[in-house]
């Protein structure tokens, strides 16, 4: 019987050569009948694919056959289903690019890498040392989120700090603005979905004077795998691909708030205006009508 499967995974290596890595891993994944999106560039490889659960556990066996690659960082989730031709019903398609960064910061130049991945990070906590830190130094600990700002919408760590970012291009101009020199020497846990844009934020917060710097090793996802709804967790993770949120364990905490009705939701969606890509939460029952963000609801009006 097949068995959907969500591969979420980034390995930081030298690639001599994307465009060719990028040839290879869309065969591999086209022969594999594998959807999902996959981003390489000299700095590595950053994707997430889905589809029949023997497919992507080859996928996964072939990808760490390429050098620098082995050590792979790989998380797991279920996905919805598969079609009637056995394809992922999370992704629409499958695409593969090269690009200047595999997380688009917008500072390439800067982030440097070699056979042991991201120079210069921070330093990396296991569940259980994360939650040691907080338990000896309490309050001091600061955390901060590596995503878009309305990803923390329906999930965050308790009490973190929530940059004005709507996308990963923000985050030099909000780090230079000023706002958070006052934590520059406190204990900062940044965090992200799987680990990957923290490996990146890490020595670019680094780089402008922010001291002790610590990230979750393979993000939320493996925190809230240990933790579950038990943690310093709350709510549920926003992910990239139809399934929009998933949920550590049962009987999550809703944090989100419905822009249409106030009501607590973890449902997110796009604005209406074809064109725009803000997200909102909006509980499924409003969610039947079309509903526009603040600016494009004026032009509505």
């Amino acid at each position: 019987m097949a068995v959907p499967k969500v591969l979420l995974y980034y390995a930081f290596a030298p690639v001599a050569d994307p465009e060719a890595v990028r040839l290879w891993q869309r065969d591999l994944c086209e022969g594999l009948n594998l959807r999902g999106r996959i981003l390489i560039s000299k700095h590595g490889i950053n994707g997430t694919v889905g589809g029949d659960i023997d497919n992507v556990k080859m996928y996964l066996r072939k990808t760490k056959e390429y050098p620098g690659f082995k050590k792979m960082d790989a998380k797991w989730s279920d996905g919805t289903g598969l079609d009637e031709n056995g394809q992922s019903l999370d992704f629409p398609r499958l695409s593969v690019k090269a690009r200047s960064e595999i997380v688009a910061f917008g500072v390439p130049d800067e982030i440097e890498v070699n056979n042991k991945g991201i120079v210069g990070g921070g330093t990396k906590l296991k569940p259980h040392e994360l939650d040691a830190l907080v338990e000896e130094r309490g309050d001091e600990v600061v955390f901060f989120d590596g995503r878009n700002a309305w990803e923390a919408e329906i999930g965050r760590f308790k009490n973190a700090i929530i940059p004005d970012v709507k996308t990963t291009h923000d985050f030099v101009r909000e780090l230079e603005s000023g706002k958070y020199d006052h934590i520059k020497d406190k204990p900062i846990v940044t965090y992200c979905t799987g680990g990957i844009r923290c490996e990146i934020l890490t020595p670019i917060m680094k780089a402008r004077g922010f001291k002790e710097i610590y990230q979750i090793d393979g993000g939320i996802v493996r925190y809230g795998e240990a933790r579950g709804n038990q943690g310093l967790w709350e709510g549920s993770l926003y992910v990239f691909d139809k399934r929009i949120s998933m949920d550590f364990a049962p009987d999550v905490a809703l944090i989100g708030t419905c822009v249409c009705c106030g009501t607590k939701s973890n449902h997110m969606i796009n604005c209406a205006d074809k064109m725009c890509r803000e997200q909102m939460v909006v509980c499924e029952e409003c969610a039947a009508v079309d509903v526009f963000c603040e600016e494009h609801a004026k032009v509505t009006a």
